[in-house]
């Protein structure tokens, strides 16, 4: 089984964003990290998920998302995103995330745990650690889907 820690972060919201992702499978430890000059909370919590899941080249192989994002696990689980696609994403924020989370973890075994943020958990502290960096990085990236508004209604 393959552990996935992921933790999104944003300076202002929308300012300054980055995600942290942890993959581990046996011995291997591989972290994933970068930072955007203009995004939300929201799109870095679901962006780390979707790469930490893109960064697992073998499909089928069991993968255990741990997140501290309500958002990200509620949508998932209780199976909301489905319902979302149906209707094509309308009026929901993140559409182009979410249409590339879904191709990304249809590959996939995916579970997703909740754990409770800033709660001394190992993993999730240095995913937030490393989010909190890349949001602060002078290199950042742009956050197309967010800036273009077109994935943003209201």
């Amino acid at each position: 089984m393959i552990e996935l820690y992921t933790d999104g972060a944003s300076r202002g919201n929308p300012g300054p964003g980055g995600y942290g992702t942890i993959l581990r499978w046996k011995h291997h430890v591989k972290e994933i990290t970068a930072g955007y000059r203009k995004t939300t909370n929201n799109r870095m919590e679901l962006l780390a998920v979707i790469v930490g899941l893109e960064a697992v080249t073998k499909p089928g192989i069991p993968i255990t998302v741990f997140s501290d994002s309500k958002y990200v696990v509620d949508a998932v689980e209780k199976r909301w995103v489905f319902g979302w696609q149906k209707k094509g994403f309308k009026g929901k924020a993140n559409a182009d995330l979410w249409s590339r989370f879904l191709r990304i973890y249809a590959k996939h075994n995916v579970k997703f745990v909740w754990v409770k943020g800033h709660a001394g958990h190992p993993e999730n502290e240095r995913c937030d650690e490393l989010a909190v960096a890349s949001a602060l990085s002078p290199h950042l990236l742009i956050d197309e889907g967010f800036e273009s508004g077109i994935n943003n209604p209201g």
